[in-house]
């Protein structure tokens, strides 16, 4: 298989679970879960050969790239959680995008203050300023022990050579074929000679090796300042986007402090603002900490009913105080103290449901797609990474950087693009994540930490926008207050409330007498078929043996030695 190297086979464990298109992995020493069974496998051989988590998770990252170019990615962002186990210390790398200095507040609306959604989804105009790049090699650089050549390396050979389309990636071309037709490149790479991609098919994408050899040679200064970046800005003049010379040259990702709460004895290490998803996840743990879980039981209807009421009041809060904290006094303090929770905690009823328009007046913020891609890795020597980055919707813009071969993000969605103006969906702009110039967006992408008595206990992160948050909180949950095994934790059906729409969204497994229960509580009920994808390491406290989760709702794999 192109990319793989010489490494003994024998030292991976590769263990498919065919019924569920799901693959777990138990090992003494190192695993990485992805999206991508080729990504993982990767990613563990750089750890078999002696590099350690950052090494592997920046060549998991480039390597999704070529082979999950949905959401994997050179032209989008993230944001990358980092145990450091010699110093027992955490660090948040944040390579959010951030709005070209161009940008201006209504950029989305006609002359009469109408909103035109296709403007921040579709084409040049809603791309941000890439991320990706630089937040890669910042990790390698500062936190890596291999060169970005070596990590680049396997992502430039499946680019070069090619590799087999899976049929998720096949499905996801044709859902999506109106929209990347009507760029020429994206047209060319994943519709060859006019036709769609099949299973078993050879993708082989030559422009972009050359980005990645690029990159490889040069650094990231290549993308940011050199030949890549007279190509993207290229690009945007050719299609009425805004980014320049300039916005390429003064990116930087930002090295954050991660926020940290407790729930139960157990701490919890998560991603601070831009993304709501850290302070929300400890919001939400903070609030069910008041209530006792394990007596309520497992997906009951009294257990349901709180989950909805917690989700609402934390969907709620993030509408009206969540944003870059560059542009915006973000109150973290208050949203994830004990006693905040307390006083939300005192506010739900057992009996019935709250109207989400009695909560509160706030401005909730707009839909973020499920396209994001989350993974997570564990080296021999206790070092973990929780990785999720984005190019926002599936093939985000869906506009191909011209003689580059990558895809740009329409993170620009990701704003508020008119106060008081609901989308497709039901949500409302918020002020606090208004655009402006060079700022970065709002996400919930929360890739986590939990630990015990100072050990590391659960890596773990999610894609599914909003949904990623209330996935985290039931999958901690699960294992916390229900005692499931990490397998059945992640597997569990689950529930998702985000204050607007006023829907309980539920999985089919919920039991149908449970969904009646809730609807004589007050609840408007409505099926999805899948709530948050996650990918998690789950270290045993007693033997230190790692086990991976990747969810079943996804086609996530895992590797380990």
């Amino acid at each position: 298989m192109a990319g793989i190297g010489l490494i003994t086979r024998s030292l991976i464990t590769f263990l498919l679970v065919c019924t569920l298109g799901l693959v777990q992995a138990w090992a003494q020493r190192a695993v990485v879960v992805s999206a991508s069974p080729l990504a993982s496998r990767l990613g563990v051989e750089v750890m078999a050969r002696g590099g350690n988590a950052i090494d592997a998770a920046v060549t998991v990252a480039f390597v999704l790239a070529v082979v999950h170019p949905a959401a994997g990615n050179l032209g989008g962002g993230g944001f990358m959680l980092i145990h450091l186990a010699k110093s027992n210390d955490q660090v948040v790398i944040d390579y959010r995008e951030r709005a070209p200095l161009a940008a201006r507040r209504n950029m989305y609306q006609d002359e009469d203050g109408n909103f035109i959604r296709s403007l921040s989804t579709l084409g040049h105009q809603a791309v941000g300023v890439p991320g990706t790049v630089a937040g890669l090699a910042l990790a390698l650089r500062d936190y890596g022990t291999i060169s970005l050549k070596q990590a680049v390396k396997p992502a430039i050979e499946l680019a070069q050579k090619g590799f087999e389309v899976p049929e998720k990636l096949s499905l996801a071309l044709n859902a999506h074929a109106k929209d990347l037709r009507k760029f020429p490149a994206s047209a060319r790479i994943f519709f060859p000679r006019g036709k769609l991609l099949k299973p078993g098919d050879k993708l082989v994408q030559r422009d972009l090796a050359r980005t990645l050899g690029t990159i490889a040679e040069q650094g990231p200064d290549a993308f940011y300042k050199g030949k890549l970046a007279d190509l993207i800005v290229a690009e945007m003049k050719r299609g009425g986007g805004l980014i320049t010379k300039g916005d390429l040259a003064s990116y930087r990702p930002v090295v954050r402090k991660p926020l940290t709460g407790t729930y139960r004895g157990f701490t919890l290490v998560s991603t601070p603002p831009p993304s709501s998803g850290g302070v929300h996840l400890i919001q939400m743990l903070n609030i069910l900490e008041g209530f006792n879980l394990k007596r309520r039981g497992h997906n009951t209807g009294a257990t349901v009913h709180l989950l909805a009421e917690v989700m609402k009041r934390a969907f709620a809060d993030r509408s009206r105080y969540l944003g870059d904290p560059d542009f915006f006094p973000v109150p973290l303090n208050a949203l994830i103290s004990k006693s905040y929770a307390r006083k939300l905690a005192s506010e739900i009823k057992s009996c019935c449901a709250t109207e989400s328009r009695q909560l509160a007046p706030g401005k909730p913020q707009r839909y973020e797609s499920a396209d994001t891609t989350h993974f997570s890795v564990l080296d021999p020597q206790g070092n973990a990474v929780s990785n999720t980055y984005t190019l926002n919707l599936a093939f985000g813009s869906k506009v191909m950087v011209e003689g580059a071969g990558f895809l740009l993000n329409n993170e620009m969605d990701d704003f508020s693009a008119k106060p008081g103006a609901p989308n497709v969906y039901g949500l409302i702009g918020g002020q606090a994540n208004a655009i402006a110039p060079g700022k970065r967006m709002l996400s919930s992408m929360a890739p986590t930490m939990v630990f015990k008595d100072g050990k590391l206990a659960l890596v773990i992160g999610a894609s599914g926008g909003a949904r990623i948050i209330s996935a985290l909180v039931q999958v901690i949950s699960n294992l916390i207050d229900h005692g499931l095994g990490i397998v059945r934790a992640v597997g569990a059906s689950r529930v998702h409330h985000q204050w607007l729409p006023d829907r309980l969204f539920m999985e089919n497994g919920i039991n149908s007498q449970i969904v009646k229960e809730l609807k004589l509580k007050g609840h408007k009920t409505a099926i999805s078929r899948r709530l948050g994808i996650t990918n998690s390491i789950w270290v045993d406290p007693i033997s230190g043996q790692a086990q991976t989760a990747p969810d079943p709702r996804g086609q996530g794999a895992s590797a380990g030695f």
